[in-house]
Formats: structure tokens, C-alpha cells, sequence
């Protein structure tokens, strides 16, 4: 059964789904799956879904609205990040949060998902080139225009995250935190709480790397997830026998080792709310065992031993995009 977290003063899901592989990100999706497992989320008690208005370039918003078109409005929380930039042929162009493009992106966005107003906005990145307090002062007039109901951030460091909540409420902090990524713990995290902002956690399984499915000579590690060097050659040999560690202590546990993945990312705290990546039932359903997991401080810690901090070789992105990220400054 999953159970409750507060983000800010929003109540949500314990788990989250996030949406974005049901749109290609990665390798191609089936249309019919994804629908299938939004349905499949919602009806084991997910009620945040996770999206963005570039994820497909409007794919995935529209993949939403198909499957919410017969649930109730009040049942589910959207969560949508906009800004960023792309050509048609997909090539990443950057960031744009100017208060004029964060009500026109909105205005799509709504129309995409046939919805009269979102349940968190939020800035995909920090735009350069546009303060934060004027990004959030326009997503707050939305609030008050009842368009938005939370206000977000998403891969921002803690002088950022300060520098916004002096603005307005933010209810949570999107960023990725997971065993092979934990640079979130040395500073933004005790921010976060300090600020009263809760923290919503993407990448838990490390784009499916601690999902336990992967082999070094597969043909899924030569998909998209080559552009994470973490899935380079010189680096994959590496990262999997750590997984073979951490399916040891898993299976001690019994738990699977993506179970074992979220449910630590879970543990770290009632204001920590995992996304769930998956994009097929089969995927959903392993991970949602994790829901029932309630892990001893002793059982974290085993878990923590076979995959410690700064253990895996390779960024979480490659190197421009990893210069995007505020949270990494």
C-alpha cells in the first residue's frame, strides 16, 4: 500500500511516476503500455505524475491526457517542468524562464493535457540569462490566478533555492538522488529542510542502472544511454559489478535490487518523495514492491556498503549538460 509524504505544504503519493521514458527518451516506448501503466499507477495509489512539456516535445503531455481522460481531475497531481529549448530535429538549444514564456508554455501545456490548471510548475533548469525571483514571481502570479496550485524547482543549488523561496513558497525541489548519485546530501538537502521545501527524486534506478536488468554485452547498453558516461565502456564493467553487490545485499533482503534502490532513496526522509521511471507494467509493478518496504536503519546501511558515496565512475550527464546544472556549482 503506499502510503503519504508532504512536499512543502502539498500532500502526495510516497512514490511518484515520472513520464518521460514513455516518450522516447531513451529507447522507443509503446503508446498503448505507457497509457496502460499511468492507469496502473494511479489505481495502486499514485496519485503524482511527473512530466514536461518538452518530453517529446508535447508527446508526453498528450500520453497523459489520453490516460487521465476518465479520471477524476482531484485523484491525481501533475507536475510539469517547462523551459526547455529544442529544434525539430531535437537538438537541445537551452533554457528559457522569461515570465513571458513561463505563461505561454503554461497556456500549451494546459491545452496539451486538457486540464484547467497543473499541481507543481517548475523551471526544468536556472536560466542564465533571467534572476530566479523573476521566473518564480511570474509562476506565482499564475498561482494566484489559479492556473498553478505549488510552485517548483527543479536541479538548483541551495544559494538558488534560497534566493526563491524568499520569493515565494516552493513546495519541493525536483533532483536527481539516488545510491550512485548523492551530491544533493552535501548541501541543497539540509537547505531544502531548513527552507520548509520537500524534495522530489529522479533517476532513483540511475536511468535504469540499479534497475538490476542490465549486462555489460546487451543491447540495451548501447541505446540512448550512451550519452551518459556512466554506460560508456570504459565505465559500465565498473558500475555493474557494483549492481552485483548490491543484488547480494538485496536478495539477503529479499528484495530486488531496483526494490532495494528505491526503497533507500525513501528511507532518507518523509519530505524525500522517489519517482518511479517505468514505462511498461512489468517495470512498475517490481518497483512498486518497494511501497511495502519499510527499511531498518541497519538494513539501509547494508544497503549503502555495497554501493557507497562517489562509488560509481561516471557523471550523471555528459559534460555540457552537466555545466547546466546549478546543482553542481
Amino acid at each position: 500500500m503506499i502510503t503519504t509524504k508532504t512536499l512543502g505544504t502539498m500532500r502526495t503519493s510516497a512514490f511518484g511516476l515520472g513520464c518521460m521514458a514513455m516518450s522516447g527518451a531513451y529507447d522507443a516506448a509503446d503508446r498503448d503500455e505507457a497509457v496502460a501503466t499511468v492507469r496502473t499507477a494511479l489505481e495502486a495509489g499514485i496519485t503524482l505524475l511527473d512530466t514536461g512539456d518538452f518530453y517529446g516535445a508535447g508527446h508526453n503531455e498528450l500520453l497523459l491526457a489520453d490516460a487521465l481522460r476518465t479520471v477524476p481531475r482531484e485523484s491525481y497531481q501533475l507536475s510539469v517542468k517547462f523551459g526547455a529549448q529544442l529544434s525539430p530535429d531535437g537538438t537541445y538549444l537551452g533554457f528559457d524562464t522569461r515570465p513571458a514564456t513561463v505563461k505561454t508554455a503554461l497556456a500549451y501545456s494546459l491545452r496539451r493535457l486538457g486540464v484547467d490548471h497543473v499541481d507543481v510548475y517548475r523551471p526544468a533548469r536556472l536560466d542564465p540569462a533571467v534572476p530566479i525571483e523573476d521566473t518564480v514571481g511570474a509562476i506565482g502570479e499564475l498561482v494566484d490566478a489559479g492556473y498553478v496550485r505549488h510552485i517548483g524547482l527543479s536541479e538548483v543549488g541551495a544559494e538558488t533555492a534560497r534566493r526563491a523561496a524568499a520569493v515565494r513558497p516552493i513546495s519541493d525541489l525536483q533532483i536527481e538522488y539516488s545510491l550512485a548519485t548523492r551530491g544533493v546530501e552535501r548541501e541543497i538537502l539540509g537547505t531544502c529542510r531548513e527552507l520548509g521545501i520537500g524534495v522530489t527524486a529522479y533517476g532513483v534506478l540511475a536511468r535504469g542502472l540499479l534497475g538490476g536488468h542490465w549486462s555489460a554485452n546487451g543491447t540495451s547498453a548501447r541505446t540512448g544511454r550512451l550519452r551518459s558516461p556512466r554506460f560508456a565502456e570504459a565505465n559500465l564493467r565498473h558500475n555493474l559489478a557494483l549492481v552485483e553487490r548490491l543484488r547480494t545485499v538485496a536478495a539477503e533482503l529479499d528484495l530486488t535490487v531496483a526494490q532495494a534502490a528505491l526503497a533507500w532513496v525513501a528511507s532518507r526522509g518523509a519530505d524525500i518523495v522517489p519517482l518511479i521511471g517505468a514505462r511498461t507494467r512489468v517495470r512498475l509493478t517490481e518497483a512498486l514492491g518497494a511501497a511495502d518496504v519499510a527499511l531498518s536503519a541497519g538494513q539501509a546501511a547494508r544497503i549503502e556498503s555495497a554501493l557507497p558515496a562517489d562509488a560509481v565512475c561516471g557523471d550523471r550527464y555528459p559534460t555540457a549538460l552537466m555545466a547546466t546544472l546549478d546543482s553542481e556549482r
